[in-house]
């Protein structure tokens, strides 16, 4: 089984950018679909972006979309968020998810990190 740990959050000012990074230690990458989902405080924990466990597909949410790049590294064993163009509703814990199942989907699998505060404020 995969460990993921994030990492990369802070304090950015809207319009900023941040690059989080999920480190990924066990088995290979390419046994996964890998995720990002994001918790902002009072809401529930929603996807963010994915990547299949071949690299060739990616999805994002529709509030990401265009602004955001999820990408990975297989021998860095890491994957990684870059945020462009930060709102303040992108404030939130953002997760590493893995996800061993057959299709990519935007449940997210069983495998989580620790997540990392991303807040984005004047």
């Amino acid at each position: 089984q995969v460990q993921l740990v994030e990492s990369g959050g802070g304090l950015v000012l809207p319009g900023g950018s941040l690059r989080l990074s999920c480190a990924a230690s066990g088995r290979s990458l390419t046994t996964y679909h890998m995720g990002w989902f994001r918790q902002a405080p009072g809401k529930e924990r929603e996807f963010v972006a994915s990547i299949s466990r071949s690299g060739g597909s990616t999805d994002y949410a529709d509030s990401v979309k265009g602004r955001f790049t999820i990408s990975r590294d297989i021998t860095k064993r890491t994957v990684y968020l870059q945020m462009n163009s930060l709102k303040p509703e992108d404030t939130a814990v953002y997760y590493c998810n893995a996800d061993s199942r057959l299709a990519m989907t935007r449940r997210g699998g069983a495998i989580w990190g620790q997540g990392t505060q991303v807040t984005v404020s004047p």
